[in-house]
């Protein structure tokens, strides 16, 4: 058994569970001998070269038990991109604090870090496990079934659209349409994800526009059209990521980040949903509104399914028992087990897949027109939203003297 102490990052955009997945590795940790002290990175692997770093055992415990239901990330975060010069710095202070455990919570870059610095320290001979915590609210992450946060920003979206569509069904004879944008690269997870409040075909959303599938204009257009003949008002939900057919995203935006992803609408460019509004308005001269959320689904916790945080939980808990097993170079996962009954267990997947590979929306959760997912999507995403409201409406019944 290595000894030593272990220390736990976050990186990335945050979720409303991700404090959830620390409180899991901090409460594990206190039972695993072969760890002494827990530390926190201040603002992930960009926080630890600058040796910001906190001991998580002077803490209360009421502060502890508190951040399992407190959104965002509480160690702060960081959009860092390692560079190989400080790899064998960061070596030297897993050395200097004498860690042997580093738990990493995030998503594919993440993982790309742990995955570098475990292989590091097997170049210098320093004896290390390192483990990765899955989180994202985009639901991209490779080989877990979903990924802690997915749930609850899915459940803010899907809320936000079918209340805004109550409202849009309402307000149709001055606004004719309405777009709600949601994040995700190359993912549509939570585009999708706005469905989970329809009830009737003319509940919202009306159409929804993945980035797994190549926008057409034509198409588009027709579309809407189509929707507004009969329903009289259109509801369109867009991830940010769709791109024409050649390949430029629909945004216009060429902003890239240190790690390469397009940073879409950033720096006084257009969002998607800025241009599809103005593709409607151009074309039908229809009033409408556009939505743009960027943090918010990410970390409301007056939103956050109680679901989502116990299993961001069991995902920190399951990392220390992986490294009180002696393994290492693992992320853990959620894994679905068979049957009707929703039950999510534990698993792993190694950390040089995950680092290099995605999970875009399988083909058959997208209906074949490419505007709205199918009836097993909605199957998959039932069990981890919870049940969602029913809002009512007048049969109006004309009124005859």
């Amino acid at each position: 058994m290595l000894k030593g102490n272990a220390i736990i990052g976050q990186s990335g955009g945050p979720t409303s569970v991700i404090n959830a997945s620390l409180v899991g590795v901090f409460k594990a940790a206190q039972n695993f001998a072969g760890i002494r002290k827990v530390l926190g990175m201040r603002y992930g692997i960009q926080g630890f070269l600058a040796e910001d770093i906190i001991d998580l055992g002077k803490e209360s415990a009421r502060t502890i038990s508190g951040l399992k239901g407190t959104p965002s990330s509480a160690l702060g975060s960081c959009r860092y991109k390692l560079k190989d010069p400080d790899l064998p710095l960061i070596v030297d202070l897993l050395r200097k604090y004498n860690i042997r455990y580093v738990f990493l919570i995030g998503g594919n870059d993440t993982m790309d870090t742990i995955h570098r610095v475990e292989g590091c320290a097997k170049e210098h001979d320093y004896e290390l496990i390192g483990i990765g915590i899955p989180k994202t609210v985009d639901n991209d992450l490779f080989g877990t079934d979903h990924t802690p946060g997915f749930p609850s920003a899915a459940r803010w979206v899907a809320l936000s659209v079918m209340q805004g569509g109550v409202l849009a069904r309402d307000m149709k004879k001055v606004d004719q349409f309405v777009i709600h944008q949601t994040v995700g690269r190359a993912a549509g997870w939570l585009a999708a994800a706005s469905v989970a409040g329809k009830k009737d075909p003319d509940d919202a959303p009306h159409l929804i526009y993945m980035p797994e599938r190549t926008f057409s204009h034509e198409k588009f257009l027709a579309d809407v059209k189509r929707c507004y003949d009969e329903y009289g008002w259109v509801s369109i939900v867009c991830g940010e990521g769709i791109a024409n057919a050649d390949g430029t995203p629909v945004s216009a935006s060429q902003v890239k980040d240190k790690f390469q992803n397009v940073e879409f609408g950033a720096m006084g460019g257009t969002s998607a949903a800025m241009v599809l509004h103005r593709m409607i308005s151009a074309e039908f001269g229809f009033r409408g509104e556009f939505q743009v959320p960027e943090s918010l689904p990410m970390c409301d916790a007056t939103r956050a399914v109680q679901q989502d945080i116990d299993e961001a939980y069991m995902c920190g808990k399951a990392a220390v028992k992986l490294a009180a097993e002696g393994r290492t170079g693992l992320m853990v996962t959620l894994v679905r087990e068979p049957g009707k009954k929703y039950v999510c267990t534990t698993g792993t997947a190694g950390l040089h897949e995950v680092a290099v590979r995605a999970k875009p929306m399988p083909d058959r959760y997208i209906n074949e027109a490419g505007n709205f997912v199918t009836g097993e999507f909605v199957e998959y995403l039932r069990p981890l939203l919870g049940p969602m409201p029913r809002y009512f409406r007048l049969s109006n019944v004309k009124f005859n003297r």
